[in-house]
């Protein structure tokens, strides 16, 4: 395992494999670990020299924790990309490097199952899950961290020595506290996972087609299409309005629409259109519940708009889902993403702010993303595991991006604002209250740990984890007792 440094001709490729160019880093080196072996070199060769190590496996944190100019060394787990069934777990297992896309490719053609996971094929299952990980499926089967039966983890100890740990969901386990860790926990706090196991929660059988939920026969879609100029206010209030309505309505576990996932894209009146986008799982009734879904929500504004709807194999689905979103130049992206979950729909003072910002004279490729949430992310008790947000209805996010340097200034001052004065009546920021209820850690945001934009008087780790951030310190202090695994918003030992 060579360290790969600025003269190697892969170190370039290695020190830009990130999706928000904004940040940029010069480790020393990196390393590329094949086995969990490797993996423990890398890190006590790290430890032992005092260099500050980090990991990543595919390199689409929001943040710039692993491109810090403080970081020396980054261990890459790209090459650790085994998939396959553990017969003496009864659980698939994957290991960190491996993409999303690949886990979706290996488990539907081996043995036809699918672990609900992300939206975008390339990002790295080893950042992801143990975030909670949401995606297009999570209101039929939701979050991949609810299937998650173990890990195994690279550590450092108080003495300074890496090791590795096998934590699993068993009541009997030991570690099971650090399992638990790892359900929502976020990444780069606790070590390095080099591999996961994953099980439907009350699978306890043998048979590989029977550990994880059959994967849908085919994915329906559907886009639709206003032109911005057709909306004044009252038009746009309606269309947020009655998304964040349906959303209310539609979120609980037994809602007949859990087979439907759909996204509002509000975006800034500069980019000229308004869509929605979004999908169904079921089958011969899925081009019912997307008109049905459209009725409460397009119909009732009265304007003109374009719907198409097609039809996939679920395969061919995963691997290019709505290409038109993670198109050439997605990961050429400066970007600044600030997420909310919300528990009730939109307040009337929200939607006029909306659309204060969206219409305000200022070039910005930027809007007010919603996604539906909830369905069966919302049967899981929040102590059950990390992920603590589960009677969420949607999740939102105020996101800009540019390639132009010299309009980075006032478009973070545009998005920032934005952001703050949705949430202004709770300091500018998503506080755990009847409507709102905090932030996703897999879609972090530094500025919700800076008073100058929270002013909330919440810190920031209750927006993220609420009453588990607790229990989460216990674990960093047992398992990472000398902070080894740290970035600007990572989770801090108990005293």
């Amino acid at each position: 395992m060579e360290k790969i440094i600025a003269d190697d001709p892969r170190y370039a490729d290695l020190a830009g494999k990130r999706f928000n160019k904004r940040f940029t880093g010069k480790p020393e080196y990196i390393r590329l670990p094949q086995t969990t072996e490797e993996v423990i070199v890398a890190v006590q060769e790290a430890v032992s020299s005092k260099l500050r190590l980090v990991v990543r496996s595919g390199g689409h944190c929001l943040e710039g924790f692993v491109t810090d100019p403080a970081v020396q060394v980054i261990i890459d787990m790209s090459l650790m990309t085994g998939i396959s069934y553990d017969s003496e777990r009864f659980a698939f297992m994957v290991e960190a490097g491996a993409t999303v896309g690949e886990m979706y490719r290996r488990l539907f053609l081996g043995w036809g199952v699918v672990l609900p996971a992300g939206e975008h094929p390339g990002i790295g299952m080893g950042g992801h899950v143990l975030g909670g990980a949401f995606g297009f499926l999570c209101r039929e089967y939701g979050l991949a961290a609810d299937y998650l039966y173990g890990i195994e983890l690279v550590a450092v100890d108080a003495a300074g020595k890496a090791h590795s740990v096998i934590a699993t969901r068993e009541a009997t386990d030991p570690n099971r506290d650090l399992w638990w860790a790892h359900t929502g926990g976020g990444g780069g706090n606790f070590g390095i996972v080099t591999r996961y196991w994953l099980r439907s929660p009350n699978v306890t059988g043998a048979v590989p087609a029977e550990t994880l939920p059959k994967a849908p026969v085919s994915i329906t879609t559907f886009r639709v299409s206003w032109d911005w100029k057709d909306f004044d206010e009252t038009s746009f209030s309606s269309l947020m309005r009655n998304f964040g309505e349906w959303a209310q309505q539609h979120s609980g576990p037994d809602s007949a629409y859990t087979q439907l996932f759909s996204l509002l894209f509000l975006n800034h009146r500069n980019l000229g259109k308004l869509e929605m986008k979004g999908l169904s799982t079921a089958g011969k009734k899925a081009v019912q519940l997307i008109d049905e879904h459209l009725a409460a929500i397009a119909a009732p504004i009265g304007l003109p708009y374009t719907k198409q709807i097609e039809e996939t194999p679920w395969l061919r689905f995963a691997l290019n889902p709505f290409p038109e979103l993670f198109q050439p130049g997605f990961d050429n992206a400066q970007a600044k993403v600030k997420d909310a979950f919300f528990r009730k729909a939109c307040t009337e003072k929200q939607i006029a702010t909306a659309h204060k910002y969206l219409t305000m004279a200022i070039n910005v490729g930027g809007g007010l993303g919603m996604a539906t949430y909830g369905g069966k992310v919302n049967t899981v008790p929040p102590e059950a595991t990390a992920s603590a947000q589960r009677d969420a209805i949607l999740d939102v996010a105020c996101n800009a991006g540019w390639g132009d340097p010299q309009g980075e200034a006032a478009t973070l001052e545009w998005v920032r604002s934005f952001y703050m004065s949705l949430f202004e009546d709770t300091g500018g920021v998503p506080v755990p209250n009847a409507q709102t209820d905090g932030c996703m850690i897999n879609h972090p945001d530094t500025d919700v740990a800076d008073p100058e934009w929270n002013k909330s008087g919440v810190p920031w780790y209750t927006l993220y984890y609420k009453e588990n951030y607790p229990r989460l310190q216990q674990v960093k202090s047992k398992w990472d007792p000398l902070n080894i695994f740290h970035h600007a918003l990572s989770i801090k030992a108990a005293d």
